[in-house]
């Protein structure tokens, strides 16, 4: 009986970590390091991702043209304040030069509150990742590697995602 409860115990934990079922992550078996990562705040003021070390980080490439993002962003608005990920920052990077009347007013049509938009440095970032296409996002661990990517929109409220994720923060 007590194997057959820790068994029931070990499938449940694997499943509840498993993100197979979500196509478009892809985790990468040796983490991948970047040098000198730097993007713009809505001032042009640079954040360097080394300053961010000790804390997991998802940089999410977008653009308001994009339909995909358009569907995921609400959800990874909601993963920013998820109390089960209290040390994840969520940046999203707009790769489109857009202006901030047309982002604001794409937040505003999205509700979308939890999170600022960053801005693509001169030296693109999308050339740095090989980025193919928006969305993209780029999961950072705490010691500055990117362990996983996501190629195209998912639903960032997923439960095994979520899960997921948590082993890494």
């Amino acid at each position: 009986m007590r194997f057959l409860i820790l068994f029931i115990f070990l499938t449940t934990n694997v499943f509840a970590n498993d993100v197979s079922e979500i196509k478009n992550v892809v985790i990468h078996k040796d983490p991948k390091v970047y040098d000198n990562v730097i993007f713009l705040d809505k001032k042009d003021g640079k954040i360097h991702i080394s300053e961010l070390n000790g804390n997991l980080i998802l940089l999410n490439f977008w653009a308001t043209w994009c339909e995909p993002c358009k569907e995921e962003m609400p959800s990874l608005d909601r993963l920013q304040i998820n109390t089960d990920l209290n040390n994840l920052k969520v940046f999203v990077i707009n790769i489109s030069k857009e202006s901030m009347k047309k982002i604001d007013s794409f937040f505003k049509e999205l509700n979308i509150k939890n999170l600022e938009p960053y801005f693509d440095a001169p030296i693109t970032l999308a050339k740095t990742f090989g980025l193919r296409g928006v969305p993209t996002s780029i999961l950072i661990d705490k010691e500055g590697k990117e362990f996983a990517r996501i190629i195209g929109s998912i639903d960032f409220d997923d439960e095994n995602f979520i899960g997921w994720l948590k082993g890494y923060n």
